[in-house]
């Protein structure tokens, strides 16, 4: 009766792993692509982007805000590694290659001469705490 048992419960497990055998599943690389615009009162923003499937992503993104400040950003990765060209026209910006980034800047070289820190007066005339 044990040898019946036995082979009852062997039986069992057999059956039990074919039924939950690891099956590993192979899929093919998929190419993909996807992006947004979005404006409002305070400007515009995008992103788009595609890949191949096989490593290689190429986009954009970048933004443009109420003063028409911009800056968009093009690149690339793949088996060269990450690459990137900014075009912008930010105050302080320089065309200059920092990183193996490419700069183009369009903003203007006069300097702006604000101070760092801007203190306020946050107590009003009357020495409450509201501004």
């Amino acid at each position: 009766m044990i040898f019946k048992i036995t082979v009852a419960l062997v039986l069992a497990a057999v059956i039990s792993a074919s039924h939950y055998e690891h099956h590993e599943e192979h899929h093919a690389p998929t190419p993909y692509k996807f992006g947004y615009e979005v404006k409002d009162h305070g400007g515009s923003q995008h992103r788009h982007e595609e890949g191949d499937g096989h490593g290689h992503v190429k986009g954009s993104y970048g933004y443009v805000d109420e003063k028409g400040i911009h800056r968009e950003v093009h690149y690339v990765a793949d088996k060269g590694g990450f690459r990137a060209e900014v075009k912008t026209n930010e105050p302080g910006t320089a065309n200059q290659d920092p990183a193996e980034v490419k700069i183009h800047s369009h903003a203007s070289h006069h300097h702006h001469h604000e101070p760092h820190h801007v203190h306020h007066n946050i107590h009003g005339h009357h020495g409450h705490g509201y501004a």
